[in-house]
Formats: C-alpha cells, structure tokens, sequence
C-alpha cells in the first residue's frame, strides 16, 4: 500500500505543450520552478491526492516506450535534463485533434512509503481544462469584479507517479491517472505506453473478480441467492485469512455442493482468459486488494416484492446459519427466515 502523505516534491519543471495536429508550438523551462513555502501544501495536494483516492493499481512500460531510458538517464547522469525529452515526447503524441493542449509538470518524488518502504521516482502531470474564477480589485468608488481562467487544484487532469526500484525485474511501477474521458487511450496507451503489471496486487483482485462472476453466472442459476452470498462470504473469507492462495485448497473450503466443482474448473478453462487467471494455482494475496473489493461485494438478496435483505458477515457461515430459506404451500411464495437477539435500529 502507498502513502504519499510525507512525498517531497523536489526539481520541478514546468512547460506548455501544444497539439501538433493543430500547429501549436511547445514552450520549454530552461530553469526549474522555484517552489516556495506557501505553495509546496498546494502542489502536493494538487499532484498527489488524486493517486490517495483511486484504486492502488500498478503497470508497467511496455517495450516500445521511450519512457524507461529517459528515467534510467535521470537515475545514473546528474546533469542530464530528461524533462526536455519528456516534453518532446509529449508533443510528438499531440497528434489528434482531441487531445487538448495544456501545462506538463515533471519532478522528482521522494519520501514516499510503499509496504512500509521508503521509495523514490518520478511525477509527470499534465493540466488541460481551465477554469473561469473571480478576481476584486479597488476602484476609486466601487470594487471592481475580473473574470479570470486558470487551473483548478481540485481536479487534476492527467498524472503518473512512476516507482523506481532498482532491483526489480521491471526496474519502474506506474501509477495513473486519467480524469477526461475524451482522450482516455491517448495517455495511457500512446504517451505513457503502459501494460499491467501482474504482481500479487493484480494477481488477487482479477481472481476475486473471477470468483464474483462465477457465483452471478453459475451459483446463483444452480442454487439460489443465498448460496452465491455464501460462497462469495467463503471466497473473502479465505483470501482475507491466508498469506499465499492455493487453488485446490479454496475450492475445498468455498464450494459446499460437490457437484459445482467442475463447473467451476469449466468456468475457469472458458472464462479464466478474460480474467487472466486461466495459469493461476497459486499466488501471494495482497491483504489491501482483498479490502477494497470485499468493499464493494453486495451481499444483498432482493426480492420481487420489494424487499432486500442485506448481509454484512464476518463470519463466513453466517449466511447459513442464521437465514433459511423455504416454501409456503399456503401461499404458493417462498420465504426467508432470519434468526437474532435483538434489534439494533
């Protein structure tokens, strides 16, 4: 997990870059940004909490990016300015009418925390849309009201925190983030060049999502919604008890009905591709990714005549130990039963 509450923003260059396919130009800093006290606060939060707020996922450079060997240069040569070359980079991508021209920002990270290791690298940011805002000055007998544009800090537009880890086989990790959806390839695929890193962070989460849509398309249409709660209960609760995720083990402990065994392995042969999980028997479990998406895992049943029963267990057997299902012949309807002490609301 990363914390970036104590990053330090250091060698700051600003330049403006325009669209290529449109005939603008690009103005280069020769001299980096000067960052004073009062506005450090404003840059870190303007740079960085958009990364606080969006889903901890990391990529990689695919081959073809440039991007690697102007970092790497950054890293071994002192006086060597790779911001330059990342500007040019940039506007050789401006080649499409939509993509926006606007101010990029690059720096040098340090401080920042990830798995409770000090890390250093690298922020490219990029701002696009501008804002109208309201400037006052004094007349004589009046306050006078100045529209103005600028960059909102609330909403940064593009960004990416590049990880440099000397070590590591991929050596850099990306985090990014795209806020505009009318350009959404261009930054990710075209400028940055980015693929998924499939470390255990990636590795958890597709195999949650994996186990997500096996309980909506085959538990549920086998049994009932209840038993899709109940495995989905049983799935979370094994990877949030176990450091390392071995298959048949899961299996053992998730599924309850024998006969759903095989249509899991069947399920996983067809659409284990789509999840990139099809190779996946064994893996590290990324304690975080399995928060996050226990997090959004609705263990809801609702009902034609407009009812929903919410369960939030932390006990994986809850969901059959106090709630049963069954058939009223009198009525021709079926029915829940749901067992408690008390009521608490």
């Amino acid at each position: 997990m990363i914390n970036l509450y104590n990053t330090h923003i250091d060698e700051l260059y600003i330049h403006r870059i325009g669209n290529k396919c449109r005939g603008e130009g690009m103005y280069v800093s020769e001299q980096p940004y000067q960052i004073t006290d009062e506005i450090r606060p404003l840059l870190k939060q303007f740079f960085l909490k958009p990364f606080r707020e969006k889903e901890e996922r990391y990529f990689k450079f695919s081959e073809n990016s440039e991007l690697p060997g102007i970092f790497s240069n950054e890293m071994e040569f002192p006086y060597y300015r790779g911001d330059k070359d990342i500007a040019k980079l940039m506007y050789e991508t401006h080649v499409h009418p939509h993509i926006k021209s606007g101010e990029l920002y690059v720096c040098r990270l340090s401080n920042m925390q990830v798995d409770n290791e000090v890390v250093s690298g690298f922020g490219i940011f990029k701002s696009e849309l501008k804002a109208d805002f309201m400037q006052f000055e004094e007349g004589a007998s009046r306050l006078d009201l100045i529209i103005q544009q600028g960059v909102n800090l609330n909403k940064l537009d593009k960004g990416a925190i590049i990880l440099a880890n000397s070590s590591s086989k991929t050596r850099f990790r990306i985090l990014y983030i795209d806020s505009n959806k009318y350009d959404s390839k261009y930054w990710c695929e075209n400028f940055l060049n980015l693929e998924e890193l499939e470390d255990s962070i990636f590795q958890t989460k597709n195999y949650l999502d994996f186990c997500q849509a096996f309980a909506k398309d085959v538990v549920r249409p086998a049994e009932d919604k209840q038993q899709e709660v109940l495995f989905l209960n049983k799935a979370f609760d094994y990877f949030a008890r176990n450091d390392e995720f071995e298959e048949s083990a899961f299996v053992n402990e998730a599924i309850d009905n024998p006969e759903l065994v095989p249509e899991f392995q069947n399920y996983k042969y067809e659409k284990g591709p789509k999840y990139k999980v099809e190779d996946l028997s064994g893996f590290e479990i990324d304690n975080q990714a399995v928060t996050e998406a226990r997090k959004k895992n609705k263990s809801s049943i609702e009902l034609d005549t407009h009812i929903t029963i919410k369960m939030d267990f932390i006990n994986a057997d809850s969901a059959d130990k106090f709630i049963e299902k069954g058939w009223d012949e009198e009525k021709q309807m079926y029915y829940y039963l749901c067992y408690f002490n008390k009521e608490l609301k």
